[in-house]
């Protein structure tokens, strides 16, 4: 149950702030270098990580990989403004 936990709250927690943005059409009070900072760390657990089965590979897919893609999506959308 802990592997599940960041699998599915890193993601959603990520993606409401997304939701945020584009709903407010503002993205003021965001920071580009904070995001890319969070995106940087969740492709580093990601590619350094270790999971031996293949459902803790799915956790880490989701917890990291996922929030990655959608951090980059933050920061591009904080940098056009």
């Amino acid at each position: 149950m802990a592997g599940w936990l960041p699998a599915v709250i890193l993601p959603t927690a990520t993606a409401e702030q997304l939701r945020a943005l584009w709903v407010a059409d503002s993205v003021a009070g965001n920071s580009a270098l904070t995001w890319s900072l969070f995106l940087l760390a969740n492709l580093g657990a990601l590619f350094l990580g270790t999971a031996e089965t293949p459902v803790a590979k799915l956790q880490m897919t989701l917890a990291f990989g996922v929030t990655a893609v959608l951090d980059l999506v933050l920061v591009l959308r904080i940098l056009a403004g």
